[in-house]
């Protein structure tokens, strides 16, 4: 997707180009509009990449491209932590969750795990961190805003903050 968005962007300018050579009484504004297009913008990816960091990415990117820019997922990338499809959002910090125990060294013993799109109140609690109130905050906010589409989607729900994100953020999923 991104190499046919760049493919585009390129013929663009070189119609463009052409057309001034042909009829040079052509305003310059319309090769300023066209290189408008695109922006770009700055994410940050942590976590289970392969090259964790910040990221330039350009408007309409996703999940799936973000990940790629940053050398792919690991091998311990639990893949039910995120959407590929996910559009990502400027100035946002990303992370990939392991899978598995990163105190284990054979990576025997998978994470135990919770789903904030689906899970109920009680089976949510069971996550150190999050609190009755808290569960009942991610449900009440699911309801009303539909399923969350990345985990970063959680400090948006009353009740948890940067701190609360971090320690629970390695213990939900989004989908089975």
């Amino acid at each position: 997707m991104f190499k046919i968005l760049i493919g585009v962007v390129v013929a663009t300018i070189a119609v463009i180009g052409v057309f001034l050579m042909i009829d040079p009484n052509i305003q310059g504004s319309a090769t300023q509009s066209a290189t408008e297009v695109v922006s770009s913008f700055t994410v940050a990816i942590e976590g289970e990449v392969y090259n964790p960091g910040n990221f330039t990415m350009d408007e309409g990117s996703t999940m799936a491209d973000l990940i790629a820019t940053a050398g792919g997922a690991t091998v311990n990338a639990d893949s039910r932590a995120y959407y590929e499809s996910a559009t990502i959002t400027k100035g946002m910090t990303y992370y990939i969750a392991s899978r598995y125990d990163s105190s284990d060294v054979c990576n025997n013993n998978e994470v135990s795990k919770v789903n904030i799109n689906s899970d109920s109140v009680a089976t949510l609690t069971s996550v150190s961190g999050i609190t009755q109130t808290i569960a009942n905050s991610i449900v009440s906010y699911r309801e009303t805003n539909g399923e969350f589409s990345t985990l970063e989607d959680l400090m948006e729900v009353y009740g948890i903050g940067n701190a609360t994100y971090r320690k629970i953020r390695g213990y939900v999923i989004l989908h089975a």
